[in-house]
């Protein structure tokens, strides 16, 4: 399957980010702010981009390639590389080791490829379409849980606010991790019941993940229940909210107001 020799060019790239982001890590790499709220971008975050775009380009120069810091129109077909060279570069800063490396191939809009990899955890999640997500080479699943009350989930506080739920606001137990990408592969593993956003995200921070959900056995959607595409003119989803099928159903009731 293409899919399979895609994954495998994707675990390459993502295992030498983790070199670039293990030789910067805590010797205080260059930093710019990129301006309109966008948040740092260091020199770790830039070498790492050169390095995947000549790495995977040079692999398969016919597919398009959209990635947080060097982005281009991906077009309507075929497939395409979305990248985001470290994902929670703030918590790379700071020291923390939750931030990922996420590398993912679409085609026509959907993820058929992806790997989410935390190389200072030497945690290594990877999906490819239709054989299963997996956590360094072992098979993960999401948890079945069918209740919103006291259910473990990957939210910011400001994601819970009155207005954003008017079937009322979840009574979850709330976690939160730096990387929106790690958070995404913490449901796929089981390690969390949900992950919510219902903020506007960029494509290049869950094109990886919701891969890795779907293989997982759960349901991803944006932040009104909506399937995601990673085609669209702006690539950015109207929020994700990321569950087991029986969990998920139950927040978006409490969205929807039903």
């Amino acid at each position: 399957m293409p899919e399979n020799d895609d994954l495998a060019l994707l675990v390459a790239a993502a295992e030498a980010a983790g070199d670039i982001a293990r030789r910067h890590f805590g010797k205080a790499p260059r930093v710019w702010d990129k301006g309109r709220g966008q948040g740092p971008v260091s020199q770790a975050d830039l070498e790492i981009d050169e390095m995947m775009r000549d790495r995977l380009r040079g692999a398969r120069p016919d597919y398009g390639w959209l990635s947080e810091e060097s982005a281009e129109a991906q077009g309507a077909g075929g497939r395409g590389f979305i990248i985001d060279p470290i994902d929670g570069t703030r918590a790379f800063l700071d020291g923390q080791t939750g931030f990922a490396h996420a590398l993912a191939v679409v085609e026509k809009g959907e993820p058929v490829a992806a790997v989410i990899y935390l190389p200072l955890r030497e945690l290594c999640y990877t999906a490819a379409r239709g054989t299963g997500a997996a956590l360094n080479g072992v098979a993960i699943g999401v948890r079945d849980c069918d209740h919103v009350a006291g259910a473990e989930v990957l939210v910011a506080r400001p994601q819970l606010a009155t207005e954003l739920w008017p079937g009322g606001v979840p009574d979850l137990r709330r976690h939160f991790r730096p990387s929106l990408a790690w958070r995404m592969a913490l449901v796929a593993e089981g390690q969390f019941d949900a992950m919510l956003t219902l903020r506007p995200t960029w494509h290049w921070d869950i094109a990886a993940g919701a891969l890795l959900i779907a293989e997982a056995g759960g349901v991803v959607s944006d932040g009104h229940g909506a399937a995601l595409w990673f085609n669209t003119d702006e690539p950015r989803s109207d929020g994700v909210i990321a569950a087991g099928p029986a969990l998920h159903a139950r927040l978006m009731r409490l969205r929807q107001g039903r």
